[in-house]
Parts: C-alpha cells; structure tokens; sequence
C-alpha cells in the first residue's frame, strides 16, 4: 500500500484509501522552472506508483496559464499527458492527491510538497539532456532541495548509458523472475512516500550482486523502469 507525507500534517497517509477506488493526482506547477518540473515528475510517480499496485487514477494539470510550455517541458522529461483541470469535483474519486510547490497553504486536501530546485548547470533546463535531468532528480528525496549542476547531469548520464548497455546485453541471456526479496525491497522503497533513491540504490545492489543471473537482472530493471520511467531498455535489439 502506498503512503504517502500530507504536508498538511507531515504524517503518512493511504494514498490510495478505498482498494481499487478512483485517485485523482493534481500537479500544480507555478511555472515550467526546474521546481515546476518537479511538481510534474512527482505526480508522474505518484501515478505510476499508484498504477502498480492497481489503482485507477486520473491525472490532471491545474495551473494559471502557460499550458503549452507545461506540457512541453513535461513530455521532454518522460511525463505522462494531463488532462487540463481546474480543482473542481470530478469523477466520484475515493481520494484526491495536490502535488504542490513546498510551503503551499492550498488547495484543501492531501497535499504532496515537492522541495525547490536551484539550477546550476550550464544552459537552460530545456537544453540538457532530459533523461539524465529525471534521473539526476530522482536521486534526491522529493522533500528535499536539489540542485542541478553539470556533474550531477553528467553522473546521471554516465549511469544511463551504463544502465541501457547493460539491460541491452542482459536480454540476451535467458530470462529469470525478478527474485522475490528484489521485488519486495523495490516495492517497499516507492511505497514509503516514493522513495526513488532507495529505488534506484536497489538497482545499483541488483547490478553489482555476482550472485544474480543476467536475466534476472534484466527482469528487475524492466520492473522497476515501470516506476522510474528512464527507458532504460531503449537499446535493446542494438549491437553490442
């Protein structure tokens, strides 16, 4: 079950309360900034997260304005579309989760603060590559401040091309199941207020364990890219 900190209270509550009722996930972004961005790739989580452990969900951007440069920047980064909402009731959902900005009194309900970003890297956000900037975010806990800067871009481009190479090769080994205690730690880190630097520690365990088949390892990385959504087998089917 995913829980998740309201910001409201800071305790963790179901983010899905009723089983199989509707969510419905509002990002709220200020702007199409690095700290907006973050607003959106938070909900994109909540989403996915939600998702794997088979909620119904619907998402919805509501901001004042910039729609257009809003879902350009989210789908450079790998983010699902949202549909346009205004924060008025909706579909009868069981629970409604308002991903904000750190430090926001509104809207009422569970809100999900997302800590700012302080940009240091060369260029603008839109100019870096936008998988190394998601994963470069993920490795910091959403209630966190983060900075961006061109080393962190870089080590999180160096892992992705690492990463991709090595689920490309992986494939070509016959397949095994996730094993069950991978499984459970992957699912125990998102499902403790998504937390994707465990995710992605877990991973780094997964690569490094001599003890571990390739398919299996393959089979985890697929897994949780469903969560982390990085693409990470992007390079299948390529040439060694």
């Amino acid at each position: 079950m995913l829980r998740i900190t309201d910001a409201r209270t800071g305790e963790l509550v179901d983010a899905a309360p009723a089983r199989r009722g509707l969510t419905r996930v509002e990002a709220h972004p200020q702007g199409p900034d690095p700290t907006g961005l973050r607003v959106l790739l938070a909900a994109d989580l909540l989403l996915r997260a939600l998702e794997l452990g088979g909620t119904p969900v619907w998402a919805l951007l509501v901001a004042e304005g910039r729609h257009a440069e809003l879902r350009a920047a989210a789908d450079a980064l790998g983010i699902r579309p949202f549909e346009d909402g205004d924060g008025a009731a909706g579909l009868g959902e069981a629970q409604v989760l308002h991903v904000v900005d750190e430090g926001r009194t509104e809207p009422d309900g569970v809100r999900v603060a997302v800590a700012p970003v302080t940009w240091s890297a060369p260029g603008a956000p839109e100019e870096a590559d936008q998988a190394a900037l998601r994963l470069a975010l993920l490795t910091h806990p959403r209630n966190a401040p983060a900075v961006i800067d061109a080393d962190a871009l870089d080590r999180a481009a160096d892992t992705l091309r690492r990463w991709r190479g090595a689920v490309a090769d992986w494939a070509r080994r016959p397949s095994r199941p996730v094993p069950d205690e991978v499984r459970a730690e992957l699912r125990a880190a998102w499902e403790d207020d998504l937390d994707t630097a465990a995710v992605l520690g877990a991973l780094r365990a997964v690569e490094a364990d001599p003890g571990l088949p390739d398919g299996a390892r393959f089979e985890t990385y697929a897994y949780a890219d469903r969560l982390l959504g990085l693409d990470l087998a992007r390079d299948l089917g390529h040439p060694a």
